[in-house]
């Protein structure tokens, strides 16, 4: 069949203009920007040292490659493939005292979504003549309320400040933490351990040697390592025997504070503005040395109405939270006067609670960071309230 060039342009002309149609409604999909689409939730992780393992040897675990990295994701390491968890965090260790290869596993979660990546690790027997570092594990029996402790891996105490001054509403109460080497062993009858070396910052090097893990912070068998804040650590001990040889354990030490001051009054407002009292709380999170913040709750308790007003209109006192550049992060205005009933408060009482969780403090554009926060109690109410009672609690495991 022969076509005309008229009837040529009117057979190209639709078909040409199909053909544009189609492109342009297959532009957005071919070139569209997937800049909004979701991470999938991936386990990655990596070990150090990844070889000549021995019994003994605490091996570093670090899943920060991990995806998404937006801050949502838990970890949960099995550390001997049995399936249990036996620990969390990003940044966590492992060691084993039989030779053989284990399983390690990896399980991230966010959102409702799981994913896992298993290594394995070959674990050889030391040889005779190596000292081993051991560091002894313990833990308070209770925490500040009276509540058990079960803990069997790390340090973990309690700063019980249960009886703060009213003129002293900042928290810079410290601790003593005692490390205990003693169950440190030389590597043989005929050695003996000549040093003990306790570094308590794994990543400075003081003595400028290129490893971090060795600095002599703190020297001796047992020793205190005074003047702690609250918050999580990482410590550090090498021993050395009389043949030369070394070597090193690791173990994690939480510092939690509960503060407590009682029997205050704060004034009215009788000025147009509320009246405010003040607290001062330094608040550490850095996911890089895991020593981060789990959350930070406060607890107001005041009675529903004082013995000496002249009204039957109840007391509302709130809590404010502010980061260290003075920006309101949070506070309990909205929580109505019914629902003010945390703990065990008694019938006479409001108790309210302003609870901040770990991820307020994270370093991102849509959070506030750490640093010296502030937490405040205001009343807009003209009449003066005499507080029974107001905590502070800074968890740090």
């Amino acid at each position: 069949m022969l076509f005309t060039p008229s009837i040529m342009k009117s057979y190209v002309k639709p078909v040409l203009m199909a053909l544009i149609m189609i492109s342009t409604s297959l532009a957005g999909c071919i070139f569209d920007d997937d800049s909004d689409s979701e991470v999938p939730v991936t386990a990655v992780f990596s070990y150090s040292p990844t070889s000549n393992i021995r019994t003994g040897d605490s091996v570093e675990l670090d899943g920060s490659a991990s995806l998404p990295q937006d801050g949502s994701l838990t970890y949960s390491w099995d550390c001997d493939g049995d399936g249990a968890a036996d620990e969390t965090g990003q940044k966590t260790d492992c060691s084993w005292e039989v030779e053989g290869t284990y399983s390690v596993t990896l399980t991230v979660a966010s959102g409702g979504k799981s994913n896992s990546q298993t290594k394995e690790i070959t674990v050889t027997e030391a040889p005779v003549g190596s000292p081993k570092a051991e560091i002894t594990q313990y833990a308070d029996e209770e925490d500040c309320v009276y509540d058990d402790i079960d803990e069997t891996k790390n340090i973990l105490v309690w700063i019980c400040a249960m009886d703060k001054s009213d003129s002293d509403r900042e928290i810079t109460d410290t601790t003593t933490i005692q490390l205990d080497g003693s169950d440190s062993e030389s590597g043989g009858d005929s050695e003996y351990i000549t040093a003990w070396n306790w570094d308590l910052d794994l990543e400075y090097d003081s003595d400028g040697d290129g490893n971090l893990e060795n600095d002599a912070d703190l020297t001796g068998e047992q020793v205190e390592w005074k003047d702690v804040a609250p918050g999580e650590y990482e410590v550090n001990l090498s021993v050395t025997n009389s043949a030369g040889a070394m070597d090193g354990d690791k173990i994690k030490v939480y510092v939690s504070y509960y503060g407590e001051w009682k029997d205050f009054q704060i004034d009215g407002n009788n000025s147009g503005s509320p009246k405010v009292i003040e607290f001062d709380m330094p608040v550490v999170y850095d996911r890089d040395q895991g020593n981060t913040i789990r959350k930070v709750e406060a607890i107001l308790t005041y009675p529903q109405l004082d013995d000496d007003q002249f009204t039957d209109v109840e007391n509302t006192l709130n809590l404010y939270a502010f980061n260290e550049e003075d920006e309101e992060a949070s506070n309990t205005s909205d929580t109505a006067n019914e629902n003010r009933d945390e703990g065990d408060c008694d019938s006479d009482n409001y108790c309210v609670l302003l609870l901040l969780s770990s991820y307020m403090f994270m370093d991102t554009e849509s959070t506030w960071d750490d640093g010296e926060w502030r937490m405040q109690i205001r009343n807009n109410r003209w009449n003066d309230v005499q507080v029974e009672s107001m905590v502070i609690i800074l968890h740090y495991k």
